[in-house]
């Protein structure tokens, strides 16, 4: 099933401002996912507010790439993994915890593994976290306030991952370097 591509010019009327602010923030670029969520403005509304949210969190810009990257890893987005490699590209996120986040290699790292590994725990067991996870995650500095964060980052993924998946989502062009095959993780 497909989605309908939007523009702020075309978009229902409670999606053109949304979609004009992503446009002006990104320089321009308005990615399909965005495009797509606008033909149901509250969707797009509620993920726009989770990435804001997210955006403020404790965490760096590169380790938020890293949750949100890890979590669409874990859920089989081939356009979120796409999106979140180029964004964590950006945020300065060295390229080999990239690769090893998207090809399931753990990250030499291992403050970053110990954020991954929470990540992955939490999506797994659904929010049932272990407490040697727990533990885990706060031996390499992070706190238990973050560990509530990253659901923020769980949830903004859940939607935009199950959203792409729907909708099929086509990657942008501007994406197509950062392509993603998938694996069966999901």
């Amino acid at each position: 099933m497909s989605a309908e591509l939007y523009t702020a010019e075309n978009a229902p009327e409670g999606a053109r401002p949304l979609l004009e602010a992503v446009q002006k923030k990104m320089g321009g670029f308005l990615p399909n996912l965005y495009r797509q969520m606008a033909g149901v403005p509250g969707v797009l509304d509620t993920y726009l507010m989770l990435s804001d949210r997210f955006g403020g969190t404790s965490f760096t810009p590169a380790e938020q790439q890293l949750v949100l990257l890890t979590a669409s890893v874990r859920n089989g987005c081939v356009y979120c993994v796409a999106a979140h490699s180029s964004g964590a590209r950006m945020a300065k996120l060295d390229k080999g915890s990239i690769n090893a986040i998207r090809d399931g290699a753990a990250i030499e790292d291992a403050r970053l593994q110990a954020l991954r590994s929470f990540t992955e725990a939490a999506i797994a067991s659904r929010g049932k976290v272990e407490e040697s996870a727990l533990s885990e995650f706060t031996s390499h500095g992070f706190t238990r306030d973050q560990a509530a964060e990253v659901l923020i980052g769980i949830s903004m993924k859940a939607l935009s991952n199950t959203y792409a998946r729907m909708f099929d989502t086509p990657l942008d062009e501007l994406l197509q370097a950062m392509a993603w095959e998938g694996n069966d993780r999901v």
